[in-house]
Parts: C-alpha cells; structure tokens; sequence
C-alpha cells in the first residue's frame, strides 16, 4: 500500500500522474465536486446567515466512501485539484468528508502536467486557501438563492417551464441585450453615399494592373449624381506610392476566453466542445491548465519553446518574448 494518498479531480489525470510519482504515491480522483447544497428546498439557512446544508449526492456516496476507506490507510492525503475556485472547493469538501484538517492538510497545484512540474508541486505544498473557497461559496449561494427565488416567477409568466430559468448571472445578461436591442431599434440611419473607382494601368514591368479609389462620401443623391458627372472626361494620374514592410506580432498565449473566440471562429466550435476538447488535451499533458486569464508562462516552457523553435528552424526565426498580464498576480497560463 501506497503511503501517500494524492486526489485529483479527473481519473485520467490520475492514471498519468500515478505513473510519475511512482510507487511512493497512490493517485486517486473524487470526479468533481463530491458535495452540494440540498436539492429539498433552497438548501441554505437564511436565518443563521446563509449557512450552507450540504449533502454528498446519492451517485457520489461509492467515490467517497473508496476515498474513505483509502484515507484511513495512508500516512498522508495530498489534495491535487485544480486551481481555481472550484477546485479548491473541492479540496475543502475533501477535507470536511475525510476528516481532514484544512489548515495542516497538504495542497499542491500544477498548470501542466508534466514531470518537472509535478514533481516542483509535490515539493512545495501549500495550505487550503480559505478564501477562494469562501469565494465559491458564495458564488453557489447567490446561484442557488437567485435561481431559487426567480425560476418559479418566470415559470408563471411564461408557458415555456421545462425550457426556461433564471439566474445571477443570465438574468443580468438577459437585461443588458434586451437594453441594447432597445438601443438598436430606436436608431435612426442617416444614408450616405459612398463613390468607388476601379482603373487600370500598368506597372514598372508594362503588366496591367488593377486597382481602386474611393472618393469623399457623399450626403444626398444629388451631391453624388454632382460629383460623377464632375469626373466625366477627366484625367487621372498616380501622384504617388508608398511601400511600407508589413509586420505582425504573434498572438500571446490563449486564455479561456481567447481560446473559445478562437475555437468559435476558426472551427465552429462552441464553447462546451472547446473546453471538452480542451481538457482531454491537458489530462494528457499536451496543454497547460486552460480555465485562466493569465498570458504569463513558466521560465521551463520558455526554455522548451526556445529550444524546439532553434532545433527545429534555426536561430534565425526565434526572438525572445515573454508575456505579461496588466495584473502581475495573475497564475501562470
């Protein structure tokens, strides 16, 4: 038996790091969240202010009572889920389901999963931040309590019950594009008229080519039936060209935000395919973490990504860039 007990949040996430940390670590996943509120009513105190109930879901009692019975065997339980309110969440309602202390239990976080950063993650656990699990509780609070308290209003409003709901964040979106479509609907156009000219001669080799010019919108019909009669029988000449180097940077490193605009518009893809798509990418170790809104990367994958481009291309096509957020305490992409 292993003596370490390490939990993460996917199984085959699990499978690869096991095979990383070797015989000392066994690697287990709890599959998400293994609590939540009550689905009997609102599931929260209101009176003995907004403790939570929570409960472990019937289709969650076999993974927790495995993590148990593997607990109670190990000399020590690592909590490895994600970095982000959510995964330390998961991390807390770990603790409170296994008997663990918050405050001593170790926690470790990696954006890749790879050799060099587990094993840098294993060698500096942390604590439980308490606050960004406090920051999740809220968050479920305010959904349940809004979604609880709205949704039956909206059911009584309209037919469509099965089909509709309302929520902390949806029902806010759903008023500002309601203002807005308000906005749209109450613009008034005002038409110009836009005048285009495509000529015809040749270049420094006598080859004939073809480009345009636009001229000065116009307001009125009139003013532009005015300007095409001006340019009858007219000349026209090139008084000059200008010839300027093009250059274009690359994009910084995806966000989830930049990832799925991408996604959507080079693919098609919407946002649920993308972050499926995306986290079977990761659990194999072929992507960073991708729930961030961080462009920052680690001193190693700069080094990789040097090497790589100088290996495979050559000096010439590598430049040194490393990225920074606006907000320096942003977590690695």
């Amino acid at each position: 038996m292993a003596k370490n007990l390490l939990i993460v949040e996917s199984p085959a996430k699990a499978k690869t790091i096991e095979k990383i940390l070797g015989k000392e670590f066994q690697v287990k996943s709890c599959f998400g969240h293994i609590r939540d509120l009550e689905k009997a009513g609102m599931g929260i105190d209101l009176e003995k202010n907004f403790e939570p109930r929570y409960i472990v879901p019937e289709e969650k009692e076999k993974v927790v009572n495995e993590l148990k019975s593997l607990a109670k065997k190990s000399e020590e339980v690592w909590l490895a889920t994600d970095e982000d309110r959510e995964g330390e969440a998961i991390s807390w309602h770990l603790c409170e389901v296994l008997g663990l202390d918050p405050k001593t239990t170790k926690r470790i976080v990696f954006h890749e999963i790879t050799k060099p950063a587990i094993q840098e993650a294993v060698q500096n656990p942390r604590k439980l931040d308490m606050n960004l699990v406090m920051a999740q509780q809220a968050r479920r609070i305010l959904d349940r309590i809004v979604g609880f308290e709205l949704s039956p209003v909206l059911w009584r409003k309209m037919s469509m019950r099965n089909n509709l709901s309302a929520g902390r964040v949806q029902s806010v979106a759903v008023r500002m594009i309601a203002e807005r479509e308000r906005e749209i609907n109450a613009f008034v156009p005002v038409s110009t008229f836009k005048i285009e000219a495509a000529f015809t001669a040749k270049d420094v080799i006598e080859k004939n080519v073809t480009f345009a010019a636009e001229g000065k919108k116009q307001n009125t019909p009139e003013d532009a039936e005015t300007f095409l009669k001006g340019c009858i029988g007219a000349s026209y000449k090139v008084t000059d060209i200008q010839v300027r180097p093009g250059k274009r940077s690359p994009a910084p490193p995806f966000t989830t935000s930049t990832l799925q605009q991408e996604a959507s518009r080079k693919l098609g893809y919407g946002v649920s395919r993308t972050m499926q798509i995306a986290q079977r990418l990761y659990e194999n170790g072929y992507i960073t973490y991708m729930r961030t809104d961080s462009v920052n990367l680690s001193n190693t994958a700069l080094g990789d990504i040097t090497n790589t481009v100088k290996s495979m291309y050559g000096e010439d096509y590598h430049q040194f860039r490393k990225y920074k957020n606006k907000n320096e305490s942003a977590q690695e992409a």
